[in-house]
């Protein structure tokens, strides 16, 4: 579903006008639609409901606790990669037993804290990780189930940044290697082997490369299933791609179930799914306010109050984000959206055709839902935005806006 819609030349999210929520809560602002966030995870379960996989909402996507109370309720569990982000989703109702710990460099203290609250696995990256995972089930008393991370060295295709899945790239072990490592990891004491896990990458848009690494550890996999009694899941992480510009074509999930469920269904391991992206990135935009038109010789540049501490990916990744006016006026302005931080890389978009705006005009950054507010910064000593849930004609703020005395609160 497309949740943001203009109607009589008025942006709205849902049933809301967005011109309302500005004067409301200010700007910068992030707008989140519920029902679209409930429409993906519909439709990825639908599409993989032959396989039945445990679907863990990806945390670090956007870990407000309004949208993962709402993917808890469609019956999600959680991938998270912090102690930080168990914390949220504990907090946020979830069950600890369908929540999976991903990332390479757990800390003792994490990982006790996620033995103890009783998650459904670790991810394992390294063997001095599984060591250290030993031990700390030795002292508390519990069992650690792992599932080594497996890297298949396939060529997602995306950007090199969100590339996780190649044989350079710092995350998990060859599946040689990996053989290795959980025949001996069987031994340690406190730990039960209980799965394997790969992610290839994010913001991936052909199905072939999940299928092709799909193909190189189910061999694997089959293997360790005749060869520990315990070994039941097979985490295929996430990394489905969604639209960002209005030409791209997204991966359905219908076409991604096809790639994989063939070999899931083959190996009959529980499944495990970690979409991030693919269900909260077209369900939110940053609106902003235009704060000044300034030209030079050579370029135009809007200037609006949001700026890259508030969305990073277009100056981290060179990533596009469509820009919209939330009031439509007609016209472009070629140039770019630029913010009031003191870094040339601080910008929006980049020699586009713009919205022809003027001092004070409304804009929208759309697909702004995943890795939007989650990488913002307090950059500059600026204060964070606001964040508001719409679901048909309410609107609930789920994040109240930073102030300057939130800057300072801590310090000494």
């Amino acid at each position: 579903m497309n949740a943001f819609t203009h109607r009589n030349g008025v942006l709205h999210a849902e049933n809301v006008s967005v011109e309302e929520l500005a004067g409301r809560y200010g700007t910068p602002l992030y707008v989140y639609s519920r029902n679209h966030l409930r429409a993906q995870y519909r439709a990825l379960a639908d599409a993989m409901r032959e396989v039945a996989p445990l679907i863990c909402y990806s945390v670090k996507a956007n870990s407000n606790a309004a949208v993962m109370r709402t993917f808890l309720e469609e019956g999600a569990g959680l991938d998270i990669v912090s102690g930080g982000e168990l914390f949220r989703g504990l907090r946020a109702g979830a069950d600890p037993g369908r929540i999976v710990f991903a990332g390479v460099g757990k800390t003792r203290d994490e990982i006790v804290y996620a033995l103890r609250e009783g998650i459904r696995f670790f991810t394992v990256e390294s063997e001095p990780e599984a060591e250290r995972i030993s031990r700390c089930a030795a002292e508390t008393g519990t069992t650690g189930r792992i599932a080594f991370r497996v890297n298949p060295d396939v060529d997602p295709r995306t950007h090199k940044y969100i590339s996780t899945g190649k044989k350079e790239n710092k995350f998990g072990l060859d599946p040689a290697r990996a053989a290795r490592a959980y025949a001996w990891a069987a031994g340690l004491p406190g730990i039960e082997i209980a799965g394997l896990h790969m992610h290839i990458g994010s913001q991936i848009l052909s199905a072939e490369p999940f299928a092709a690494a799909l193909g190189r550890v189910a061999g694997l996999c089959a293997e360790l299933r005749d060869r520990h009694a315990t070994f039941r899941a097979l985490d295929i992480g996430g990394g489905i791609g969604i639209r960002y510009s209005p030409d791209a074509v997204p991966l359905a999930p219908g076409d991604f179930a096809r790639a994989v469920t063939p070999t899931l269904r083959a190996l009959g391991l529980d499944v495990v799914l970690e979409p991030g992206r693919f269900l909260v990135g077209n369900a939110g935009i940053l609106v902003c306010r235009v704060q000044y038109i300034k030209e030079n010789a050579v370029k135009k540049f809007v200037i609006a109050d949001a700026a890259m501490n508030d969305l990073i990916r277009p100056s981290l990744y060179e990533a596009y984000h469509e820009i919209t006016a939330v009031r439509a006026r007609g016209g472009t302005i070629k140039g770019d959206l630029v913010g009031p931080v003191c870094e040339s890389g601080d910008f929006l978009a980049v020699e586009r055709d713009l919205p022809a705006v003027a001092e004070g005009d409304l804009l929208a950054v759309r697909s702004a839902g995943a890795y939007g507010f989650a990488m913002s910064s307090n950059y500059n000593s600026r204060p964070r935005a606001a964040e508001v849930m719409v679901e048909d004609d309410r609107a609930e703020l789920v994040r109240a806006r930073e102030t300057w005395e939130d800057l300072v609160r801590g310090e000494v």
